[in-house]
């Protein structure tokens, strides 16, 4: 019996050491942020279908969708209400279109050799979603009057409480109801805020159903690699230093400091996603013009090209689309234009994806200050047989530069 614990233990500990083939062929993809409701005039999985032959060409590998789900009535924020109050988390939104519809979608997808991803809410539902009725009260948070707890002000919202383990079976079991439909994994929302142990456990579970799965984090919590097995969390610390830069307010020495702080804190295997826009970002701080100014390219480089960097494009940066979007509300882009932003991301994805030192993880080359004088920060990632080499000027005039080789 001891040997056979031995041999199990050792067993896993080789498993843990190795790379698996799906996080080697992730270690260069680049993330694409979907607002089905914006993305088209009609705001349907069929319209925006018809532009994932334009994603394929700009060169993204992975279709984060939104919050595709059915958004409760009670409490409605605005109009149309938001993504992130689910009302039930098997059938998509009449708004976007029918589960046919988004079958199509996703068949459309693969075809292309895209991944899509989903926007999965586990930490509460909207107020009057299927499981309140449906469901014992304790279920969810409560205060001592009975009433469901909301987070921040987000008074559209119910908590659910994870104390209780038949909210774990019955949230996997909707988890598992898209992996049937043969999504590619998912983009967890407030992934610190649910208990590390459901992850941990649920990710375990689908991937031994579901090998290839991809998950996403929110969140910049170290466990959720070293214990959850997360692929990537958001380096949101990253993010709000970016703008610190764009304003004067920090410099070259901050952003040095960062990235030690930061490859000491993670695991190695760890991809940390990099954006200078998002829906939260765009919506409630403003887009990246308002808040970076003419550094907004330079810091769209640095997001490619930082070590562990697996980098986020989100709905309409890819024309440089200088509006924030109303949350609850109709809001879309008019119309889909060729300018000189496709062909800057169009030209990073290239390099990201033609040069192995950029990849994420241990894969990636090793980083090199070459540099760090009068603000202007010139790094190399190198490996072997290839090597990047970045120059990003972060003050007035703002200029960047990679050459490889």
């Amino acid at each position: 019996m001891k040997r056979l614990l031995y041999i199990f233990l050792v067993t896993l500990f080789i498993t843990s050491c190795e790379t698996s083939p799906q996080q080697q062929e992730l270690c260069n993809s680049v993330v694409y942020e979907m607002n089905i409701r914006q993305y088209t005039p009609e705001g349907t999985f069929a319209a925006a279908q018809e532009h994932l032959p334009r994603l394929k060409e700009l060169g993204v590998d992975i279709v984060w969708l939104m919050p595709i789900y059915p958004i409760g009535v009670k409490e409605r924020k605005g109009t149309l209400g938001s993504y992130y109050a689910i009302s039930d988390y098997c059938a998509t939104n009449p708004e976007f279109g029918s589960l046919e519809d988004f079958d199509n979608f996703v068949k459309e997808a693969h075809k292309l050799d895209l991944r899509v991803v989903l926007d999965w809410v586990a930490n509460h539902t909207s107020p009057d979603a299927k499981w309140i009725n449906q469901c014992p009260a304790d279920w969810y948070v409560r205060d001592s009057l009975g009433n469901t707890v909301v987070n921040y002000d987000w008074y559209d919202i119910a908590e659910l409480n994870y104390d209780n383990r038949d909210v774990w079976d019955e949230m996997k079991k909707s988890m598992h109801f898209w992996m049937e439909r043969g999504i590619d994994g998912f983009r967890c929302d407030m992934a610190c805020e649910v208990p590390l142990e459901f992850w941990q456990e649920t990710i375990a579970e689908l991937r031994a159903k579901y090998p290839g799965i991809y998950m996403l984090a929110e969140g910049e919590e170290p466990k959720l690699h070293s214990q959850c097995d997360f692929n990537s969390s958001y380096a949101w610390e990253l993010h709000h230093l970016m703008n610190a830069i764009a304003r004067g307010e920090k410099g070259v020495s901050d952003l040095l400091a960062y990235i030690e702080k930061d490859s000491q804190r993670h695991p190695e295997n760890a991809f940390r996603l990099m954006f200078t826009s998002n829906h939260d970002e765009n919506s409630w701080a403003g887009t990246e013009f308002e808040r970076m100014g003419d550094a907004a390219k330079v810091m769209a480089v640095l997001t490619f090209t930082l070590p562990n960097s697996q980098p986020l494009i989100y709905t309409g940066q890819e024309m440089g689309w200088n509006k924030r979007f109303e949350f609850f509300e109709k809001d879309h882009i008019p119309a889909w234009e060729e300018n000189e932003y496709g062909e800057f991301y169009k030209w990073l994805i290239d390099v990201k994806h033609n040069n192995p030192a950029l990849a994420a993880g241990e894969k990636g080359g090793e980083f090199n200050v070459i540099s760090s004088d009068n603000n202007t920060l010139v790094f190399t990632r190198t490996l072997p047989d290839n090597e990047v080499k970045v120059t990003a000027q972060l003050s007035s005039p703002w200029n960047y530069s990679i050459e490889t080789k």
